[in-house]
Order: structure tokens, then C-alpha cells, then sequence
């Protein structure tokens, strides 16, 4: 076992040894990491919890035991065809019941796994297959006319095919066909039908050096770029995340695989391994998905009900059916659940936790889902796809302390630092700047472009993520905006998050994002695109009334100057609001 060598909560003004320790009680600052593979993460899940639920969709459940029998036939399906170490496998599939044994089958066959939007289309499809240099493909039935646009040209020579049939028959027929690259696809269920033991095909990955993930930003602000994680950063992310959140130390069973040792205090955290249940709808292709919502639940042995849409009525009925212990997801689920006819006399007093990240919570929602879930602790986390995925996160233990309009304080060895924009040393708490991001959960730079690696990662290791934050004096951190959201009106610097949240705030408001109108007097005007909740509240809105609601709560540079009411707002698939599409509106208007 390896010891990172990185401190916990540095970089601040105020020195970490004067502070209290918010920190989960009886845990220490720096974790002891297995230098293991992240199949080892599944093996010993399927060792530990066995005949447990581990996924269920559409009413179909998977045992921890059959989970690790058609992971194993998966790597074994891909041998035979060539795929091992150092080939790159693109999985371009929703969350469906196939996607776990999918994902961790590519890993145990020594593969790596690039995660793919199957929402995308042919042109960014093929960018992202050529630039990974992918040699295999897993992919949707019904996107196969996508596939067979984008692929010609790339290096793909495996296609594997697998469809919504295959969620209650693994052998049930899917569409295969002819897409010009020698030899036709392959169905899932072939691969399945592999031998299901365990061959030890990845015993030769170095975790530090071969990568596990070759993951793509999200690409909400720009071109996605390739980020390079070898398995060592994403087993570290897994345990940083899961010992978090659970009061746990990382373990390692008699095989010399991953678990968890928990060891924080029912009262404390109250959800025990082995016993959580939750929906997931967060997408396993994007890293909070595949880290938080796949392998930090594979880890502590959940039962994970899978939702491949977001219907929040039927969100609400299954959680009550399901006696849910936690909730997750991007503030966009949350807008939308607190609407839902007769959530207010939903039983969901099972619900022990609400965790959310992609996008920070605006307090007014944080304020409604504690009265709507009195006995939950609700928390936010903050992470990017080049930390692997979480770099902070509120307490979760009930005694903890939350601060609303944070996203918390660093997770074990892990370092937050606010630099200036323009560079320089980091500032005193309080001061805005640029939040920096240093631990083992790191990237380990985006594949194929070095100065693009040397512009986010400095000489001392700090990953410069692009976002806006200030820390308190107790180590909390608070993501003002990004760095390319933010907008200049007049000379003055603008942050579209501050008036969100005002905006949040008004009765009637169920969403809103603010972006900037061009404008040759003075820069940039600040416009907000706001869904008017469907109550009585929401019909009595005006934009006169969101204008002065702002005005009385923020300096006059700052001040909105135009209001659209939109029926949605854009957002990915990850819950991040779009804002360049909306800013393409504003540049249209123009025209």
C-alpha cells in the first residue's frame, strides 16, 4: 500500500492547526491507497456482498455474484477478439442494466475505458473515436445509424451491440449491421456467453502507468479534450469519495482486493455498508457518474435502481417504493423533483442523505429540500473530470458542519488553493480567484496535448480548473462562477452565479442562468432566461418584477437588464447548464 505524500486543508489564510476540525470524526487528514487495478474493485464486492442486489432496471435485478460473472465473460469476449492492454474501448451506451458489467469488463480484460455521450452526434462522435484512438466500440441499438455515420475513417475494428432488449434477456436479438469494417458487429449476449471466470487478464496493468479511464470533459465551453487516468487515480477517487461519505478507511480483503473498513459511528453515519439504496440517473459516461454513482456504490455494496430518463414523478414512486436511502444529482434534478405533484406527501422518510455536484446548489433550493427532508443531510461536493471527479466535499456525518453556498472543505490529501486569474501566489481567505487543486486524484494530463496539459497543470503540481472560488477562514470553499461565464460590463467584472441566486430566491422562479448580451457601448449586458415555476407564483411573474428583485440586492454594475422566460434551461447530460447555447441566442439576436 502507498501513502500519498500531499497535506489536506493548506492554502488558506488562517493557519489549518488553529481551525476546528470539521472533517468525518475518527478519520485521519491522509489515506493508505492499495496500489491495485479498479477491477480489483469488483472482485472484492462480489466476494463481499454476493447475492445482494447490486443493479436493478426495469424491474430485472442483478446479483453481486452474476454482476461479476458477466463482467468476467465480457473481458473474456473482448480477448478473444484481440482487445487487452493498451487498446482503448469506447462505451457509448445510456445507463442501462448491461453498463456495469460492460465497464468493468473492459477493465478486467486490461482495456481502457473511454466513456461516450450516445447522444452525440456523427461529427463529434468520430472526433472523439479518432482522437482516443479507439480499437472497440460497445454501442445502443437504436444509435447504431449515428455509429455507422461516424465511423469510417477511425480505428475502430470491434463493434459490439447491445439494445433496451438485452436488459431482461442478455440473449435477445439486436439489429448487426454491415458497417464496413471487415467483420460485422457482435452482439452483447455473444460476449456474455464467454468463460465467466476469472482469468486475472489485467495482473500485468501498473496502476500508476496504464490508464483505466480515458475520459472526455464535458465540452460545455469548447472542443472535449482526452483526460489520461491511470488506475491508480481512479481507485484513489473511488476510496477519497466513498471513505468521505461512509465514515470508512480503506481495507483490503484476504484476496488482497479493495473494501471498506467503516468505521465512523451508526450515529454518525447512519447508512451502513451493504445496506444503502439508491437511483441513480447521473450518467455513468460522465465521472461523477462512473466514480460516485457506479464503483462508489459497487464498493460499499448498494442496490442501485436504474432510471436510463429523468421523469421525476416516477423518480419520487420509485424512491418510496424502494424505502431510497439517499438522493443524488445535479441541481436541474432537484428544480424538478420539488414539483411533482404531492412530493410534499411522499413518504421518503427513509432518506438519510441528498448529494449534488456538477453545478453548485442555489440556497433557496438548499433551504427547500430541508424542509421537504428534515431527517437528510444534504451536502455538495466539487470536482472536474481532471480530478477524476471529486475534489471537495461538505460533511456528511450528522454532526457536521454544513455551510450553505459552499461545496465544502478538501477530501483526504487533497489541497484547495485561490489563485489570481492572471497567476500569481495564493490569496488570503475571503478573495475571489481562480480554485487550484492539488492530490493524487490528479489527471494525469490530456492525451495528445502537452501544452494544453501545460497550461492547466503548474510546475508544483497545482491543476488549474477554470473556476471562480473563494475559501472562508474555516477551509470551506464557494465556487463563485467560471473563469469563461464571467462577464465584463463597463470593466467590471460580473459573476452570473451571484445573480442566480438571487434570482433563485424569487417565488415562482424554478430555474435560471444568466449570460451576456454583446453590446458595443459597454462590453457585456446581463441577461437572465428564467422557467417560471407552473404554480401561481410562476404565473404572477414579470419581468419588471425579476428586474427589481435584483436590483435591491446587488450593486447597480450588476444590475439584469433584460429578462427571457424560456420553457427549459439547456442543460447537458450531466446536469450542467449549457450557457453557451443560450449566449449563441443572445449573439442571434444581433443579426
Amino acid at each position: 500500500m502507498t501513502r500519498a505524500t500531499l497535506g489536506g486543508m493548506t492554502a488558506t489564510a488562517a493557519d489549518p492547526a488553529h481551525r476546528t476540525d470539521h472533517r468525518p470524526p475518527g478519520l485521519p487528514h491522509q489515506l493508505e491507497y492499495p496500489r491495485v487495478p479498479v477491477g480489483s474493485v469488483l472482485r472484492a464486492a462480489v466476494r463481499r456482498w454476493g447475492s445482494r442486489t447490486a443493479f436493478s432496471h426495469h424491474g430485472v435485478e442483478l446479483s453481486y455474484t452474476e454482476l461479476g460473472r458477466r463482467a468476467h465473460a465480457v473481458a473474456a469476449g473482448l480477448a478473444e477478439r484481440g482487445i487487452g492492454r493498451g487498446d482503448v474501448v469506447a462505451v457509448h451506451l445510456p445507463n442501462c442494466l448491461q453498463y456495469p458489467a460492460v465497464y468493468y469488463g473492459v477493465l478486467l480484460s486490461g482495456a481502457t475505458f473511454s466513456p461516450t455521450n450516445p447522444l452525440l452526434s456523427p461529427g463529434e462522435l468520430a472526433h472523439q473515436l479518432t482522437d482516443a484512438g479507439a480499437r472497440a466500440l460497445v454501442t445502443w441499438e437504436p444509435v447504431l445509424p449515428v455509429v455507422q455515420a461516424a465511423i469510417g475513417g477511425t480505428a475502430v475494428q470491434t463493434v459490439v451491440v447491445t439494445g433496451p432488449g438485452q436488459v431482461a434477456d442478455p440473449d435477445a436479438e439486436v439489429a448487426l449491421p454491415d458497417l464496413g469494417l471487415g467483420d460485422r458487429p457482435v452482439s452483447l449476449g455473444e460476449l456474455l456467453r464467454a468463460d465467466p471466470t476469472d482469468a486475472r487478464r489485467d495482473a500485468g496493468v501498473d496502476p500508476a502507468v496504464d490508464l483505466a479511464h480515458l475520459a472526455y470533459t464535458g465540452g460545455t465551453t469548447g472542443v472535449s479534450k482526452g483526460v489520461e487516468l491511470p488506475h491508480d487515480r481512479v481507485v484513489t477517487n473511488v476510496l477519497q469519495s466513498a471513505c468521505w461519505s461512509s465514515g470508512s478507511l480503506p481495507d483490503v480483503d484476504d484476496a488482497g482486493d479493495v473494501t471498506l473498513r467503516q468505521v465512523g459511528e451508526a450515529a454518525e453515519f447512519p447508512t451502513r455498508l451493504g445496506t444503502a439504496v439508491t437511483i441513480n440517473l447521473t450518467p455513468w459516461f460522465h465521472a461523477m457518474g462512473v466514480i460516485g454513482y457506479l464503483n462508489g456504490q459497487v464498493l460499499s455494496g448498494a442496490s442501485v435502481v436504474i432510471h436510463d430518463r429523468f421523469d421525476p414523478a416516477l423518480y419520487v414512486s420509485d424512491a418510496v417504493a424502494h424505502r431510497v436511502t439517499s438522493i443524488g444529482g445535479a441541481p436541474p434534478v432537484f428544480v424538478a423533483l420539488l414539483q411533482v405533484p404531492g412530493i410534499d406527501e411522499a413518504d421518503l422518510s427513509s432518506v438519510r442523505g441528498v448529494s449534488s455536484g456538477a453545478a453548485p446548489l442555489p440556497v433557496p433550493l438548499i433551504e427547500r429540500l430541508r424542509t421537504l427532508l428534515p431527517q437528510a443531510v444534504i451536502g455538495e461536493g466539487y470536482g472536474l473530470t481532471e480530478v477524476t471527479m471529486q475534489a471537495t466535499g461538505n460533511p456528511v456525518h450528522v454532526s457536521g458542519l454544513r455551510k450553505p453556498g459552499t461545496v465544502g472543505l478538501p477530501v483526504f490529501d487533497t489541497e484547495i488553493a485561490i489563485k489570481p486569474l492572471g497567476g500569481g501566489d495564493p490569496l488570503p481567505a475571503g478573495e475571489r480567484g481562480e480554485v487550484c487543486i492539488r492530490g493524487p486524484q490528479v489527471m494525469r494530463g490530456y492525451a495528445g496535448r502537452a501544452d494544453a496539459t501545460g497550461d492547466a497543470i503548474d510546475a508544483e503540481g497545482w491543476f488549474h480548473s477554470g473556476d471562480v472560488g473563494v475559501l472562508d477562514e474555516d477551509g470551506y470553499l464557494s465556487i463563485v462562477d467560471r473563469t469563461k461565464d464571467m462577464l465584463i460590463y463597463k470593466g467590471y467584472n460580473v459573476f452570473p452565479r451571484e445573480l442566480e441566486e438571487v434570482l433563485f430566491g424569487v417565488p415562482g422562479v424554478a430555474g435560471a442562468a444568466v449570460v451576456g448580451r454583446p453590446d458595443d457601448a459597454v462590453g457585456e449586458l446581463p441577461v437572465a432566461y428564467v422557467v417560471r415555476r407552473a404554480d401561481a407564483a410562476g404565473q404572477a411573474l414579470n419581468r419588471d418584477t425579476l428586474l427589481a428583485a435584483v436590483a435591491e440586492r446587488v450593486a447597480p454594475y450588476k444590475r439584469l437588464r433584460d429578462v427571457v422566460f424560456t420553457d427549459a434551461i439547456p442543460v447537458s447530460a450531466a446536469g450542467k447548464v449549457l450557457k453557451r447555447e443560450l449566449a449563441a441566442r443572445e449573439r442571434e439576436r444581433l443579426v
